[in-house]
């Protein structure tokens, strides 16, 4: 009851009618097809995945050479400057090595065209970063399909929800009709003098009742319908009405144990793995590096000229032996880091379990309370009748009657809010053990 409750509770003051509103009809599959296309959390997941995909690509410059190109211009009077362009334009004559023109030059203009290539042959560490960047892209692969199995899950979820509004307008429109007729009926027989005036103001307060609830009812349904807006990424936030009605869905056989290939709980040991190769390339920053280097440079005093060239190439062996505590303190981080998200993933886990216990005592819990509440809802239908033939006749009270319907119209909300638990519990499972 106090379920059924908060769920009508549920709503926006002054909410206008629905029958003043324009009502689509729609399926899940349609919903579905809308939040595969527009939903921003797959969009988000999609742009997620691409950062990482990006951030892998650059770890290619471990394999890959990197190539320059510049073009400087300089005038020098600089005695060193002055003779080193002129040997590179291979202008130099007997005469510039005069004393007087070496230490006392006159201007001189060199333009140099450069081309350097670097290659990278021995980067242990960036090994391990290419391999932590690959981890965390193929994370981010699984965290959007789990994204996607959780929407699929909210939006049946949400589907359910505007289901069950829909009932409830259903039932409080046949209570309102029914305490409607008991009004007239009332009515009557006070003019006959049959009842007294305080037993028609029940009946017309128990009328406001239900058009107030009716009302609430109403509201649910533009609250559920704007959710599914939400979800389909849609601003016109329509009103819509499901094509098939809430109905217990079928029992089916569900897996009784967390799966570790679920696509969350793979990315977390992913994640793990990114966080274990990140540790292994900050201690594998301690080893030297082998680079190949070259270049070809253009010289002339024109610019835009080439009357001279020349090359260089070789290797270089580096080795930052000491940087301070900065490399040590940063290995023992990512160490910690690594530590963490080992820890984390066996939370993780643990924590998935328990939820699944927990879900398979609800589905069994709504399985009963289902029983029990379609056996309530035939015992106060059946009781509801009696008292109104009698009540017609002048053999029950108003009160009596009036509880009768309330009970009834409690009794029906109860039976199709313990259809949505039982299907939602069913629904929940499914996706804890979603593979």
């Amino acid at each position: 009851m106090k379920k059924i409750i908060i769920f009508l509770t549920m709503s926006f003051i002054g909410s206008p009618l629905l029958q003043a509103q324009e009502v689509v009809l729609i399926t899940k599959a349609n919903v579905l097809s809308k939040v595969s296309d527009s939903n921003l959390s797959i969009k988000i997941s999609n742009e997620e995945f691409n950062q990482a995909r990006a951030d892998f690509r650059q770890t290619n410059a471990v394999f890959l050479p990197s190539i320059t190109a510049s073009h400087t211009g300089i005038a020098t009077t600089n005695p060193l400057m002055a003779f080193g362009s002129k040997l590179n334009q291979e202008i130099l004559t007997q005469n510039d090595f005069s004393p007087a023109l070496l230490n006392d030059p006159s201007q001189i203009e060199n333009f140099a065209t450069r081309l350097e290539i670097k290659q990278p042959l021995i980067n242990v560490d960036g090994f391990y970063q290419r391999k932590a960047a690959k981890s965390k892209m193929e994370a981010m692969i699984l965290k959007k399909e789990r994204t996607t199995q959780y929407l699929e899950f909210e939006v049946e979820k949400a589907y359910m929800q505007l289901q069950l509004a829909y009932k409830g307008v259903e039932v409080l429109e046949k209570a309102l009709e029914a305490a409607m007729t008991n009004k007239k009926t009332a009515d009557d027989n006070f003019k006959q003098g049959y009842l007294q005036r305080a037993d028609v103001l029940n009946v017309e307060v128990r009328v406001a009742e239900v058009k107030n609830q009716l009302q609430t009812a109403k509201s649910n349904v533009e609250n559920a319908s704007n959710y599914l807006s939400f979800l389909m990424n849609d601003n016109t936030y329509t009103i819509y009405k499901p094509t098939d009605s809430l109905l217990v869905s079928g029992v089916t056989t569900i897996n009784k144990r967390v799966s570790e290939n679920r696509s969350d709980i793979k990315a977390m040991g992913l994640a793990s793995e990114a966080y274990q190769a990140n540790y292994k390339a900050d201690k594998m920053a301690f080893l030297p590096r082998l680079n190949a280097f070259g270049s070809y440079e253009l010289y002339d005093d024109q610019i835009f000229q080439a009357d001279a060239n020349g090359y260089l190439f070789g290797a270089q062996l580096s080795w930052d032996i000491f940087q301070g505590s900065k490399r040590i303190a940063k290995s023992q981080k990512s160490r910690a880091e690594f530590e963490k998200s080992r820890l984390e993933y066996s939370q993780y886990v643990s924590q998935s379990n328990l939820e699944l216990n927990k879900a398979n005592r609800m589905l069994t819990d709504a399985q009963n309370t289902l029983d029990l509440t379609a056996l309530a809802l035939k015992q106060s239908k059946e009781s509801l009748r009696i008292f109104t033939n009698r009540f017609k006749e002048g053999l029950e009270k108003t009160s009596d009657l009036l509880m009768a319907e309330t009970k009834y119209a409690q009794k029906q909300l109860e039976y199709y809010q313990t259809i949505f638990e039982y299907n939602y519990a069913q629904a929940y499972l499914k996706f804890l053990t979603k593979e």
